[in-house]
């Protein structure tokens, strides 16, 4: 390797250290997860900003990777959903923090990253439960419904709840455990039934949490 290209891979090194961090996530999973993928954050960062795409483009294909995914689930393919549901995942972090690194942050993109946090949560659990439940596997369809309705109500909580005033952040089992447990139980054969126990019940859990502490900070 000449002298010219140790220089640029030194750039290339220091642009990625100084990539900022992933930022923490207020729920049981998001410390470990920020230190754990401090250095693929910025490193995938710095490749976006290399590109220069846009964080729009990111922003619509996140939608559609999706519901790509929710389609791979209803045909059973479910080890390909996982990885398509981690892309999409991807492209919902990184809109935002291409958009704050560019200094193009704006209320709309924030709105929309909402919608698609809660259009994702709507495809693939409603997904998973068709698939169960023409299957005939009664518990299975059962628990993809309750982490549905879970789901919903875990943002619905927090919105009803910033509208009154208060400010709601917490909550033990949020949307990052709950694409985490999806992605396990798609990824790796015999995972989706425990892993849907543990959305069930743990995100039941986090709905109760934040409408005891709305309550008590109303």
């Amino acid at each position: 390797m000449g002298r010219s290209e140790r220089a640029h891979a030194s750039r290339e090194v220091q642009r990625v250290r100084d990539m900022p961090a992933p930022r923490k996530n207020e729920s049981a999973a998001g410390g470990a997860v920020q230190w754990i993928f401090q250095w693929p954050y910025r490193g995938i960062l710095a490749f976006l900003l290399w590109t220069r795409v846009r964080p729009w483009q990111l922003t619509a294909a996140s939608p559609l990777l999706i519901c790509l995914s929710g389609v791979l689930i209803i045909t059973q393919d479910w080890f390909a959903a996982g990885w398509v549901l981690l892309a999409g995942g991807l492209c919902d972090v990184f809109d935002g923090s291409v958009a704050r690194h560019r200094g193009e942050v704006k209320r709309s993109g924030a709105f929309m990253d909402s919608v698609i946090d809660r259009l994702a949560d709507a495809i693939v659990f409603s997904c998973l439960f068709w698939t169960f439940a023409r299957r005939g596997d009664e518990l299975e369809a059962f628990l993809a419904l309750i982490t549905l309705i879970v789901s919903l109500s875990v943002s619905y909580v927090r919105a009803e709840a910033e509208a009154a005033g208060v400010r709601l952040t917490e909550g033990f089992f949020q949307r990052l455990e709950r694409m985490l447990a999806l992605m396990i139980a798609l990824i790796i054969p015999g995972m989706m039934l425990p892993m849907l126990v543990l959305l069930a019940g743990l995100g039941s859990l986090t709905v109760m949490q934040r409408a005891f502490f709305a309550l008590k900070e109303a």
